[in-house]
């Protein structure tokens, strides 16, 4: 990684037009990809990428520009035809950087996917393509995805950090297809965390295979659901995928510093049922969306962003942080030197309550249970959405009865936190990736289960 001399030099480059303020980030990224289909491996990728962004503020205006040429001429060049971007040559500037390496690692690593052959992975992948096609001779295909991440990084700026961080992933992608004649259904299971090859001591391939040829066996099965206003209990685990969307992008200073958030001005007020307390904790150990370090060098925290109802906080970054007058909370991020980063969600839950999850069914007298939640949309300024339920099932008298497919729940981010009126003690988190406009990032959701105790679920009516 380049050197703080060379950093130093770099970074004063890009002041020479007025900027108040400039960043460097190194990224030197080793990523293996390996997809089976059917017992079969179709393809096997790896590679290295290699890159440095530099971005430079001036007041509230930012340019970002990026090299894949590590040479001191290259660097000072790209750093100069983005500083002209913001105005005319002045003064110079000197900066003085200072080792701010932390000495504490969260993500701490037993086996280093590197250096684990194809052969071991291919091994764990067969595993679970093969319980996930044995579980029934109606799964037609199962897919399986390997894939792990060394990303090593560098940032340096003229507030004077010079810090670095390595963060390793690894996961597995399993997806199972049952199918009837011309009716087929999916299943899908994707565990990972901030781990190397260990991952695999803790977690069993052939689980998570039965589990993905268990979902889509069951949707076959299954009857259309029924349309209208319902009371819904949404399970654990990626039922967070509603929260982290329909709400917690909302609370990103990349829409409240420009008032495209219904959350925009609200801190201290109630914006949720009081049941609801949600936190975004980037330091979290091995979680998938933990770092020591956010992708500004700011150490990751647990952010308290809903206490009992109340708005208490939001993820900011350090741009949106100067349009706020508040200071950054280890919320940035990016996907690469590619991008330049803003605020973004790591692991973002709803915290467990007090009520039990048979209570919470019991409840229930005429609703839907749902246990798997799929992919959906959302308008990010009003919060409304429409997600895909990838497995549900009709509750009736406080028991769940038939399994139901093509369910969708819709409605708004502001009004379902307000009618979550009960939440389970049984809080689990789920891997995924988000997609916003610094790129595509790895982030956990999760939650217990809740209880909405109304809401528009969609369906469709029998053929």
């Amino acid at each position: 990684m380049i050197s703080k001399e060379i950093a130093t030099k770099v970074l004063e480059q890009c002041l020479v037009t007025g900027g108040d303020f400039a960043e460097i980030f190194e990224e030197d990224c080793i990523n293996n990809n390996l997809m089976l289909i059917d017992s079969k491996i179709e393809n096997v990728l790896g590679g290295r990428t290699y890159g440095i962004g530099i971005r430079i503020f001036k007041g509230f205006n930012s340019v970002y520009a990026y090299t894949n040429d590590n040479s001191l001429e290259s660097m000072l060049d790209t750093a100069y035809k983005a500083a002209l971007a913001l105005g005319r040559v002045g003064e110079e500037k000197m900066i003085v950087l200072n080792n701010c390496k932390r000495t504490t690692d969260i993500n701490l690593i037993k086996l280093y996917p590197n250096s684990v052959d194809y052969q071991h992975k291919i091994n764990i992948m067969k595993k679970a393509c093969k319980s996930a096609k044995d579980y029934n001779s109606e799964i037609s295909q199962v897919s399986v995805n390997y894939l792990d991440k060394e990303q090593n990084v560098l940032i340096a700026n003229t507030e004077g950090l010079y810090t670095e961080d390595k963060r390793v992933r690894t996961r597995l992608s399993i997806t199972s297809v049952a199918s009837r004649g011309n009716e087929n259904q999916t299943g899908h299971e994707g565990p990972g965390a901030c781990k190397g090859f260990e991952l695999f001591e803790d977690i069993d391939p052939e689980y998570y295979g039965r589990e993905a040829s268990r979902v889509a066996y069951t949707m076959l099965n299954a009857k259309n659901c029924p349309a209208g206003q319902m009371t819904v209990a949404i399970d654990n685990g990626f039922g967070g995928v509603i929260f982290h969307e329909a709400c917690g992008h909302s609370l990103e200073a990349t829409a409240v510093a420009k008032g495209n958030s219904v959350f925009t001005d609200k801190i201290g007020e109630q914006i949720a049922s009081s049941k609801v307390t949600a936190i975004d904790d980037g330091t979290l150990p091995n979680h998938w969306g933990s770092s020591n370090i956010d992708d500004e060098g700011i150490p990751t925290q647990r952010n308290v962003l809903i206490e009992d109802g109340i708005l208490k906080s939001y993820m900011v970054d350090k741009l949106n942080g100067r349009r706020m007058k508040t200071d950054p909370t280890g919320s940035s991020r990016r996907q690469s030197y590619k991008f330049a980063p803003t605020s973004r969600m790591t692991n973002t839950f709803i915290a467990p309550g007090n009520d039990k999850v048979e209570d919470i069914i019991k409840s229930i007298d005429d609703g839907l249970y749902a246990k798997k939640m799929g992919g959906g949309s959302v308008n990010p300024v009003t919060g409304e959405f429409n997600f895909a339920v990838a497995e549900g099932y009709l509750v009736k008298n406080g028991e769940i009865k038939e399994a139901v497919r093509g369910a969708s729940l819709i409605g708004k981010g502001s009004e379902v936190l307000m009618n979550i009126d009960m939440v389970g003690d049984n809080l689990a988190q789920a891997q995924g990736m988000c997609g916003s406009v610094s790129g595509s990032i790895p982030t956990n959701v999760g939650q217990p289960m809740i209880r909405v105790k109304e809401i528009t679920v969609g369906g469709r009516s029998e053929e």
